[in-house]
């Protein structure tokens, strides 16, 4: 017969305090990689928009300096309102490609003498940044993962051009 407040026996006095015991560490390590998995899917998204707006910064910049530096701009500005940090900054490559599929450089692509005005050209965007996790203190999680994304945008064909300092370009 059993007493007859439980009908435990007294073998199993404490068994549960030993379950959580045990799974109380699993349980954490599964919250810890689902804020991982969260921040990361958050890094990829900001790290993608961050390309898509220096492509887009680039293709209607007027001068190759000028694309180069609204590239970067209009990255630093998209991860900040992100509220993501690089570690190290991020870095921005700007190049142009040819219909073709041929890549040149920023400069050559608002370069008339390379690629002549009319001629169908994309400025490819890549941003690269690695994410850091060391505010969490996850033991045993990378503290940084890499995230890298490339965006392309189409350069306006017939853009005017810049005629340098003192020059009345329209």
């Amino acid at each position: 017969m059993t007493s007859g407040r439980s009908g435990r026996r007294p073998a199993e006095r404490g068994s549960v305090s030993v379950e959580v015991a045990i799974l109380t560490p699993v349980f954490l390590g599964l919250i810890a990689l689902a804020v991982l998995a969260g921040r990361t899917a958050v890094a990829r998204y900001a790290v993608e928009m961050a390309a898509h707006d220096a492509a887009r910064a680039a293709s209607i910049a007027r001068t190759a300096n000028d694309a180069i530096a609204d590239g970067r701009t209009a990255v630093e500005a998209a991860l900040a309102g992100q509220g993501l940090n690089c570690d190290p900054a991020a870095s921005v490559s700007l190049v142009g490609r040819l219909s073709n599929g041929n890549t040149v450089s920023i400069e050559d692509t608002f370069d008339p003498a390379v690629v002549p005005v009319g001629t169908p050209v994309f400025i490819v965007a890549t941003v690269s940044c690695d994410v850091s996790f060391r505010d969490l203190g996850v033991p045993g999680f990378a503290t940084s993962i890499p995230v890298e994304t490339t965006f392309v945008s189409p350069l306006d064909r017939y853009r005017s051009k810049a005629l340098g300092p003192g020059g009345g370009g329209s």
